[in-house]
């Protein structure tokens, strides 16, 4: 090849990667590559209430680390999968909302969330303890419910 088809050759690839840069600008495309967001604790308890709502005992007992996912699984070896799986969705039937506050750090691999549950009649409040393993955030330790004296019972008419 001779020097002068090399240039146009040259020119013709430069032009078209400037052209093609100019249309992916102007259409919004990006050449970047995008990272799914890292899941948080909120997540992981949100992810373990949709469970317990939906009576789904897998998923139920995989948001849990240590002696309370053994706890659990001995509790459904006692008595059978589906007889969990109806005491979930029982037990979540009377909620009708659910504020988790933004984490504390307690270590490194370790945060407290507190939990507020609105029940129709009252609310209760309780204290997670998760960690954060391979597989990301498992509870791993949960207080007793606090019932929280409410200004306005839900459902309450607004005047």
């Amino acid at each position: 090849m001779n020097k002068q088809r090399i240039a146009r050759i040259l020119t013709v690839v430069i032009l078209v990667a400037v052209l093609g840069g100019t249309l992916a600008k102007k259409n919004g495309w990006t050449f970047r590559t995008t990272r799914i967001a890292e899941a948080t604790p909120e997540d992981a308890i949100y992810a373990m209430l949709d469970a317990a709502r939906k009576g789904d005992v897998q998923k139920y007992v995989a948001a849990y680390s240590g002696s309370m996912e053994t706890s659990l699984r001995q509790s459904i070896a006692e008595s059978s999968s589906s007889a969990f799986s109806q005491y979930l969705k029982e037990t979540n039937s009377a909620l009708k909302g659910v504020a988790v506050m933004a984490p504390e750090i307690v270590s490194a691999r370790e945060v407290k969330a507190r939990v507020e549950y609105v029940y129709q009649d009252r609310n209760e409040a309780q204290n997670m303890y998760l960690e954060k393993t391979a597989t990301g955030w498992k509870i791993m330790r949960v207080e007793t419910a606090q019932r929280v004296k409410t200004l306005v019972p839900y459902g309450t008419p607004v005047k």
